[in-house]
């Protein structure tokens, strides 16, 4: 019986971590949620040509799903990250303390929720950095609002502070698009 009980669990703690086309579903062992997120990231970028030749910003746009015993949480990750040699590494995050996201002009507000992925109920951060040099940023978003996103033809990130800065998608990003819209038809709100 014991050996038929350890099966079972070791079926679903498999279910959990496993890998869907774009999807994927991850059971944090020291938090006890499970997380799904999207495997490929939108790309935006800020010409930062007037620093150094072929100089760039980029931020990197994914979304995270949690659930915590079946109450569910959506949030948007963001690795912050340039080409260039930051003078101090907290400028990276200036001006993302809030953004608001341009999807076919509607404004969607968005307040950060943390620099770690503690600040979202994770032990560990799910995605990747692009660099080393990269910050991960979390805001908590709806599920209404991501489906926005990814209707959206034009989408574009504004940042907060005195200088508000400006990103551009990166080309067309189709199979960010694809992984985006696998991840809300597997969603369960």
């Amino acid at each position: 019986m014991l050996r038929v009980i350890v099966s079972i669990v070791g079926l679903l703690l498999a279910s959990c971590a496993g890998v869907g086309a774009d999807t994927v579903y991850k059971l944090d062992s020291k938090t006890g949620v499970t997380i799904a997120y999207s495997q490929t990231p939108m790309v935006f970028y800020r010409d930062e040509s007037g620093k150094a030749a072929h100089a760039r910003s980029f931020v990197d746009m994914a979304p995270l799903e949690i659930n915590r015993m079946g109450e569910f949480r959506y949030y948007l990750w963001l690795g912050i990250w340039n080409t260039l040699q930051e003078a101090a590494p907290g400028e990276a995050r200036d001006g993302f303390e809030s953004i608001v996201i341009f999807a076919d002009g509607e404004p969607l507000s968005l307040e950060l929720s943390g620099w770690t992925a503690s600040s979202i109920g994770a032990s560990e951060p799910v995605y990747l950095k692009p660099v080393a040099s990269a910050a991960d940023a979390y805001y908590e978003i709806t599920i209404d609002h991501l489906r926005v996103i990814a209707a959206a033809s034009d989408i574009r990130i504004l940042t907060s502070g005195t200088r508000p800065q400006s990103y551009e998608l990166w080309d067309q990003q189709g199979a960010a698009r694809s992984s985006l819209f696998e991840f809300l038809n597997k969603s369960v709100y």
